[in-house]
């Protein structure tokens, strides 16, 4: 959704000010609107979980920028690894980063219909919940079949809205704010604080998915080399901070228990503290801004597709598009892939059902994040220019990524373990038919 937003202000350029809005508001979006309930299994010891993550994604957000000043370039972490790491790499960097935008998308579509289940609240059954999470994957896919112009207004509409339910739960959740109710749902795992936190590392390190689209910025930013890095950690900053307050707030005002059970935690916390009125309000916020974000993210999935498509890392099916460029075919099949994924990961709350998929998707994105740090370092050798902080940073990057992916659930690692197992045998045959249509003259697959 980030390049939406680009487009539209490319006639006019930034300061490092403005830039550093553009990118902070790409980055607080609905990821954040379920996540205090999803946090509540560790604890308000999760907002040690924050601040770590939020320097991690500083970490990595000079990584995006090293590379982008590298290498620039409109196709991103696949181009990065496929032109640093070989063409293996390349495919893995490709269907990892596709994965993770698909079970991203069903991640967004199930906090909309956590949203929706403040005014139905027979949604949140697991398998009415499965159905009304497929039906807004459907609907979102229609607006983008319709085209992008049409998703482009979708999202700017619901912009301003995204804010509101964050602020308002955190300005009222300050005012409001428990020590006691702080206190005592520290840390509810069992585990030291150590070990709750690297837990929690996962879970909170969602909310800073796709800080790699900050580069965008450097096409509609004045002086670009001095601005882009400014705007890029100061917009990943200023989100880091107001993630960390919202989400303090909010476990000063709910205990961990209740917190658990929230389909709407900022409606919730709105409701105890302002009445049903100010939280229905907050709460339709939170749903308009995350319809509007899962109508974007579903066409950067879209575009991914096709692009790995053209790179030869898919087949040709998902390159086809109509007469104006929207992928009909791959709009289609994704749509009925997350409908099937969905059903098949319905828990028995809409909390449950956000982590197992936030998780996923997560340790997805640490995985593309690693092999492009790993590509930073190969660049660094031809680097005449910030070679060492390069290098460091890369290192750094690296270490963080395996480190979250290392402390997270077990199971996780079993699930990434499978995923990867099934990519050999997809890469085998993507080669197969590479040197096929590549000796007749036809190197797309």
């Amino acid at each position: 959704m980030t390049a939406i937003v680009a487009d539209s202000l490319r006639a006019r350029r930034m300061g490092p000010v403005l830039a550093t809005f553009l990118v902070a508001g790409n980055m607080i979006g609905s990821g954040v609107y379920l996540l205090p309930a999803t946090l509540a299994s560790v604890g308000s010891v999760s907002v040690v979980g924050w601040v770590v993550a939020g320097a991690g994604a500083m970490l990595l957000a000079a990584v995006f920028s090293l590379l982008n000043r590298y290498h620039p370039t409109a196709n991103g972490v696949v181009a990065y690894t496929s032109k640093a790491l070989g063409r293996f790499l390349g495919f893995e960097t490709a269907f990892a980063y596709w994965l993770c935008c698909v079970v991203g998308n069903l991640a967004i579509a199930v906090a909309v219909v956590g949203y929706i289940s403040f005014f139905v609240p027979a949604l949140k059954a697991p398998m009415l919940a499965a159905g009304a999470t497929a039906a807004v994957i459907w609907v979102l896919t229609l607006a983008n079949i319709v085209g992008p112009k049409f998703v482009g207004r979708i999202h700017g509409a619901t912009l301003l809205f995204g804010l509101l339910p964050i602020l308002a739960a955190g300005v009222l959740g300050w005012l409001w704010f428990d020590p006691d109710v702080f206190t005592a749902s520290w840390n509810v795992t069992g585990k030291s604080d150590v070990n709750a936190v690297a837990a929690s590392l996962v879970l909170v390190f969602w909310a800073f998915t796709g800080l790699e689209s900050a580069s965008v910025a450097a096409g509609v930013v004045r002086d670009p080399e001095r601005n882009v890095p400014i705007a890029t950690f100061a917009g990943v900053g200023l989100a880091a901070v107001v993630y960390i307050l919202a989400s303090a707030a909010v476990m000063g005002v709910l205990p961990a228990p209740v917190l658990a059970q929230s389909a709407a935690p900022f409606a919730d916390v709105v409701a105890r503290i302002a009445g049903a009125g100010a939280a229905a309000f907050v709460a339709a916020c939170a749903l308009f801004k995350a319809s509007g974000t899962l109508g974007g993210w579903v066409l950067v999935t879209a575009e991914t597709t096709r692009a790995s498509a053209e790179a030869g890392f898919l087949p040709r099916l998902f390159a086809h598009t109509r007469a104006d460029g929207v992928p009909v075919p791959t709009l289609v099949l994704l749509a009925l892939m997350m409908t099937v994924i969905a059903v098949f990961t319905a828990m028995p709350t809409i909390a449950e059902t956000f982590t197992l998929l936030i998780n996923v998707s997560t340790n997805l994105a640490l995985a593309v994040y690693g092999l492009c740090c790993l590509a930073l370092l190969r660049f660094s050798g031809a680097m005449q220019a910030y070679r060492t902080i390069a290098r460091v940073a890369a290192v750094a990057g690296l270490a963080f990524c395996v480190w979250v992916v290392a402390a997270s659930d077990p199971e996780l690692l079993k699930v990434q373990a499978w995923i990867y197992a099934v990519s050999l045998p997809l890469y085998a045959v993507v080669w197969w038919l590479g040197r096929r249509r590549a000796a007749a003259g036809d190197p797309a697959i």
